[in-house]
């Protein structure tokens, strides 16, 4: 009996330092990847992005924040303007070429420097519940012969 595969998915966590202030606080910039990059990736967008801009006690800290909620899980970003820094996180359960977003995110925040994590989420997630039923049930069988 073949073995399901196990894994929920990826997780890009992008901290971006050096940026170009100008599209840190570009509001419509900010929308408008949210809105369209999903599909770049293969995604399923689910609803429109929502963005806002942050005005923090702390003048230093305002930023823009945004998020898209996809099919696969979400896309989310904060940025610093008055820091020159936006994190960002993609979160999915489909693969997707980490490598390209790294790329194309440095590239449209004119990134200097950047910090990357890429983590598999969920590795004892099933993803063939009835496959793992299956194997789970013979299992058991096999323990009590």
């Amino acid at each position: 009996m073949k073995k399901p595969e196990y894994g929920f998915g990826m997780h890009l966590i992008f901290d971006g330092y050096g940026c170009d202030r100008q599209r840190l606080e570009d509001i419509s910039l900010i929308y408008d990847f949210l809105s369209e990059y999903p599909a770049q990736i293969k995604m399923t967008k689910i609803m429109p992005p929502y963005v806002f801009r942050y005005d923090a006690e702390n003048s230093e800290d305002w930023g823009i924040s945004g998020f898209v909620l996809i099919a696969e899980s979400h896309i989310s970003i904060h940025t610093f303007p008055e820091k020159n820094y936006f994190s960002l996180d993609i979160f999915s359960c489909k693969n997707f070429d980490s490598d390209h977003a790294i790329s194309y995110i440095s590239n449209l925040f004119g990134t200097e420097k950047c910090e990357i994590k890429l983590l598999d989420r969920g590795l004892e997630f099933p993803n063939d519940v009835r496959r793992s039923a299956q194997i789970v049930q013979a299992e058991r069988h096999r323990l009590n012969c």
